[in-house]
């Protein structure tokens, strides 16, 4: 469907909202992907897809109904509108519930993330046999089982009843692989991937270095005496570890009083060593969008500064709970209620170089299992399997695994001995951070 076509289609439905005296949000996606995946030195997979689905909130007299159809036409489309009126019959009257986004028209204007792509399908074929076939030629590789190159391209449209107006197009390509490696009766394994915005940023050879480094790293490791340590964690990992806790920042959350930081903006969270900030634009980020999940513009956030707590994240409805502004941080999908979401995470350098933050004995943790049944979002307490190395001094001098790491995040926060003054980001490129090194881990091994 065209661009004309498509906002035709949007102002028809509003119109058919106005008619029921209701008002209304409505997102639009249209996606296609493609996907390789190699199996035995041939292609197990060639996939191609395209997928489509419109989304309704509806809101009358102060209640909510959601609705959603993966089908264009004029009665699926009117279907959706009565179920989202019958939804909003059995909803609650919420007074902090309204479309207040009005007249906005925003384009992400941002060429870096919609780049043309004119890579012959035979260099990607070759690239994902390439995935299994260069890690099984490395010592003791027994299998490489999951392994895929991926690319997708997305068109979203966001308008509502003030007469907003926003649309989004993007296209991404991505890769992952992993080593099965087996010695001595021992078994290790790992996998990992690379993101992008074009085919020629991908680099294989770089990514099975990686995942093979850590999967035979990790082999012969056995667990460290129990105790407390000091300890870094991958970027990977501390993003998963982040993510976890996260609803931390949320204003959904505080509104629905089970954010343990929802009285607490304003005061200190963590380690005057500690910023954080919700940022639209990172050079090669994956989270690029210039207006939020009701079409106000992405704003950057400065969440936490120097340990203090500066904002939670708000969209109009917890905003108007609350009594202050919208942020800029609605989050929300063709079939999912507002929520809240920031854009880039980035953590600000510290004032230490990596050499002093990895001074004297720490464990460096690249593997974390079990992390959601392992966390309790609202008291902060976690409890993972994990494995890793034991470093002194920056040289990796044992590798360790079926350890459990165990702790309190909001405590940790404020247990930070060393934060780096150079910036890395996760494998998905929207969590950034320097090496962060903690006191205090509480490690259940022999």
């Amino acid at each position: 469907m065209s661009t004309l076509d498509m906002n035709t289609l949007l102002s028809r439905l509003l119109e058919k909202v106005a008619d029921i005296n209701a008002e209304a949000d409505i997102i639009a996606n249209q996606d296609k992907a493609f996907s390789l995946k190699a199996d035995k030195g041939e292609l197990g997979e060639y996939k191609v897809t395209s997928s489509q689905q419109l989304g309704l909130r509806l809101i009358k007299d102060g209640r909510v109904g959601i609705a959603y159809s993966e089908s264009l036409d004029e009665a699926a489309l009117d279907a959706m509108l009565q179920d989202a009126l019958d939804a909003s019959r059995f909803a609650k009257v919420d007074a902090d519930q309204a479309i207040r986004v009005a007249d906005s028209q925003l384009n992400t204007d941002c060429a870096e993330i919609h780049q043309p792509d004119r890579t012959p399908v035979e260099e990607k074929i070759a690239l994902a046999l390439r995935l299994e076939a260069d890690m099984l030629a490395l010592p003791d590789v027994t299998g490489a089982p999951y392994n895929s190159l991926f690319e997708g391209e997305s068109r979203l449209w966001l308008a509502n009843s003030l007469g907003t107006l926003c649309q989004h197009s993007e296209f991404s390509v991505g890769c992952y692989t992993s080593a099965l490696v087996e010695r001595e009766g021992r078994q290790s394994m790992h996998y990992q991937g690379q993101y992008g915005r074009r085919f020629d940023e991908l680099d294989s050879r770089t990514l099975i270095e990686q995942v093979y480094a850590v999967a035979e790293g990790l082999l012969m490791g056995d667990p460290v005496p129990s105790g407390r340590y000091s300890a870094l964690f991958s970027t990977n990992c501390l993003a998963s570890l982040f993510g976890c806790f996260q609803s931390a920042l949320s204003g959904k959350w505080a509104q629905q009083g089970i954010n343990p930081w929802r009285n607490k903006v304003g005061q200190s969270v963590a380690s005057r060593w500690l910023t954080l900030e919700s940022r639209v634009y990172m050079p090669g980020g994956m989270n690029i969008k210039a207006f939020d999940g009701e079409g106000a513009p992405s704003t950057d956030l400065l969440l936490i500064g120097e340990g203090e707590l500066k904002t939670l994240l708000h969209n109009s409805v917890t905003a108007h709970h609350f009594g202050i502004q919208s942020n800029g941080a609605a989050s929300r999908s063709a079939r999912s209620a507002l929520d809240v979401s920031p854009r880039h995470l980035v953590f600000g350098t510290g004032p230490h170089s990596e050499t002093e933050v990895q001074t004297g004995e720490y464990l460096e943790l690249v593997k974390l299992d079990g992390l959601h049944s392992g966390a309790d979002a609202v008291s902060g307490d976690f409890s993972f399997g994990a494995s890793g190395f034991l470093c002194r001094d920056g040289v990796r001098i044992a590798p360790v695994r079926g350890i459990t790491v165990a702790g309190n995040f909001y405590r940790l926060l404020g247990e930070l001995e060393a934060v780096g003054d150079l910036l890395h980001h996760d494998d998905g490129k929207g969590f950034y951070a320097p090496l962060i090194r903690f006191g205090g881990l509480n490690i259940a091994g022999k």
